[in-house]
């Protein structure tokens, strides 16, 4: 038995062994440089149906570290608190290769890192980004309420709260309900104030002297924004990659279906569209601030018919992989023209192509009343999913089950261990 369990344990090393020898051959072969990635597997999928290997920042448990679409992996750290460790991981990964990494980036402090090291990430990555000043301006939202008031964009009604350690509430400049958001949103410090939710509702004077001194507490600055009535569904997007020279090398548009929770809810599932009035406002948002790169735009559309403005963000994000499937694929258009390559056909974007969140979107499906029979028919024929393919199963399986899964083992191990200490300290004779 052992024998045999030494045989396994032998032909597993050689397997593995030999991956690593592969991936290192590819490496230093000197032929399609690596797409280093700051973000998660709904980034990682559409470069690897373009053929594209990668590189993620991820710890070695990370399902995205699972994916078969992966050669590499750059040791995890924190955007926000570790900048300075992140910046050297990605700087020492950088050497070990023969072709500079082309960088990818998906998160708004992905997005701020890589714009505030652009010089030192520069000296050994491709990538593509707004000018430093235009990003801050697009993530601080008070910021952008200049920026959009100064190019005529149609933003809602807005006004910035300063979190002072006044104790009263100030006036507000525009009626009640307003809508509340923080001016850079960062988990640690909204999540303790409005969950999983983007924005609060305040919906009354009374509501926002009780909200007050939670703001004042922690520090956080916002915005208040007029509110535009009906939920999320509501909100539409424009998605376009802009190259050097101002061309439009590929776009598409898209509505969110539902999110969690229901009212400035993270995304739950989405489907790509094809409307062309949220189309032209995009493009004119684009042609205002004169961007580059890769955008995405969100609107909100009123119940007039109107769209209004509410953020532009400069970085790569999950409707990539739906608009992917979709036939416009922006990362490999990215990936192509920074890596010198043909850029790969490109039409018009095939509208529903869906995508969805799982593990979230049923809990979002059950708060809007739909059954768990008639969520399961709409899952079946969602074309995307967020970690789940049937064509890269090792994330969810390994990344996502195996390792809830193994931190419980050892969680019950370590609660056992424990249990028996006590019991023997119960049993030890005392002295009589």
């Amino acid at each position: 038995m052992s024998a045999f369990g030494g045989k396994v344990v032998d032909k597993m090393k050689v397997r593995t062994a030999a991956r690593a020898r592969g991936r290192a051959g590819r490496r230093k072969a000197g032929g399609r440089p690596l797409a280093c990635v700051l973000g998660d597997t709904d980034l990682i999928r559409p470069l690897g149906l373009a053929g594209i290997r990668c590189a993620p920042l991820a710890r070695p448990d990370s399902p995205k570290a699972h994916s078969r679409f992966v050669d590499a992996r750059v040791a995890w750290a924190d955007n926000w608190d570790q900048t300075d460790r992140m910046l050297q991981n990605l700087l020492d990964f950088a050497a070990t290769v023969t072709e500079p990494p082309i960088l990818f980036f998906q998160n708004d402090g992905d997005l701020l890192f890589v714009s505030r090291h652009r010089s030192a990430l520069a000296a050994r990555f491709r990538f593509t980004i707004v000018d430093r000043e235009l990003v801050e301006a697009l993530v601080d939202k008070s910021r952008f309420v200049e920026l959009a008031h100064r190019h005529a964009l149609p933003i809602p009604a807005t006004a910035v709260l300063r979190a002072t350690g006044e104790p009263r509430a100030p006036d507000l400049p525009s009626d009640y309900p307003v809508v509340i958001k923080p001016l850079t949103r960062r988990d640690a410090v909204w999540r303790p104030l409005a969950g999983l939710a983007k924005a609060l509702v305040v919906e009354s004077p009374s509501a926002m002297a009780e909200l007050w001194p939670r703001l004042v507490a922690a520090e956080q600055d916002v915005v208040v924004q007029e509110l535009i009535e009906d939920g999320e569904e509501r909100v539409e997007s424009y998605h376009a990659y802009v190259d050097d020279e101002g061309a439009f090398a590929g776009d598409f548009t898209g509505r969110k279906i539902r999110t969690l929770p229901t009212r400035f809810g993270q995304t739950t599932a989405l489907e790509i569209t094809d409307t062309s009035d949220v189309r032209e406002l995009g493009r004119r948002c684009i042609d205002a601030l004169a961007l580059r790169g890769v955008v995405k735009i969100d609107f909100k559309r009123a119940p007039s018919g109107r769209l209004f403005l509410l953020e532009v963000n400069p970085r790569f994000n999950l409707w990539h992989l739906p608009g992917a499937v979709a036939g416009v694929n922006l990362p490999a258009l990215v990936y192509a023209d920074l890596a010198g390559a043909p850029r790969p056909p490109t039409g018009r974007a095939r509208a529903g192509v869906r995508w969805s969140h799982p593990s979230r979107d049923l809990a979002a499906a059950r708060l809007t009343g739909m059954s768990t029979f008639r969520w399961l028919a709409w899952q079946a024929r969602c074309e995307t999913r967020h970690m789940v393919a049937a064509d890269d199963p090792m994330p969810f399986l390994r990344g996502f089950l195996w390792g809830r899964a193994n931190r419980r083992l050892r969680r019950y191990i370590s609660a056992s261990a424990l249990l028996k200490r006590v019991r023997r300290v119960k049993t030890w004779p005392t002295d009589s």
